[in-house]
């Protein structure tokens, strides 16, 4: 299972359409789950022809109301539980306990990944039994001008799972960075 990971679109303020670049490298994805800070409906609608999209509410995305949006979301994708949501701190600055509790606070059972946005900061980080992941942003890379950001994916098979950050590029995708396939029980415990 590929599942595509984007946060922080904010069209149509930013741009008027995704690059074409990262819709193509979404194509083919069995879900999309978007970290939110979308500002409008138009961009899940046209994730969702893509792939079942799902959307954590940001701060940004007050008052909109689709099925496809919830403050946060706890899905069991491929025997994975994949927690969503926008608002998250940054692993590179508080400690594992604050992380922790975050986690605590906002879902009912601890996942084994946490997708989160509203950095605009692309990340990959173990901390403690869970894998967090920031994709970054597509339109607003590191809370900078309009230009080309970055996605991820999450790919997960029986027992295993790997995230990767791309660079979007005119020409496609660039790796950014990766976390190998790991073993979900033997690395998350659970």
């Amino acid at each position: 299972m590929r599942i595509g990971l984007i946060a922080d679109t904010h069209m149509p303020g930013s741009l008027s359409e995704l690059w074409p670049e990262a819709m193509t490298a979404l194509q083919g994805v069995d879900c999309i789950l978007h970290a939110g800070d979308l500002h409008t409906l138009e961009i899940v609608d046209e994730l969702s022809a893509l792939a079942p999209t799902y959307v954590s509410r940001g701060n940004g995305d007050q008052g909109i109301i689709d099925d496809r949006l919830d403050d946060t979301w706890l899905l069991n994708l491929g025997g994975v539980q994949i927690g969503l949501i926008h608002h998250f701190p940054s692993p590179q600055r508080k400690s594992p306990e604050v992380i922790g509790r975050h986690i605590d606070k906002h879902f009912d059972t601890r996942p084994d990944v946490v997708i989160f946005g509203h950095t605009h900061f692309e990340g990959l980080y173990h901390v403690n039994d869970t894998l967090c992941i920031n994709p970054g942003s597509p339109t607003l890379p590191r809370n900078q001008s309009l230009r080309r950001g970055t996605i991820g994916y999450l790919d997960i098979e029986v027992g295993h799972v790997a995230a990767s950050i791309h660079q979007i590029t005119e020409s496609g995708l660039v790796p950014h960075d990766t976390i190998e396939p790991m073993r979900i029980a033997g690395v998350f415990g659970r």
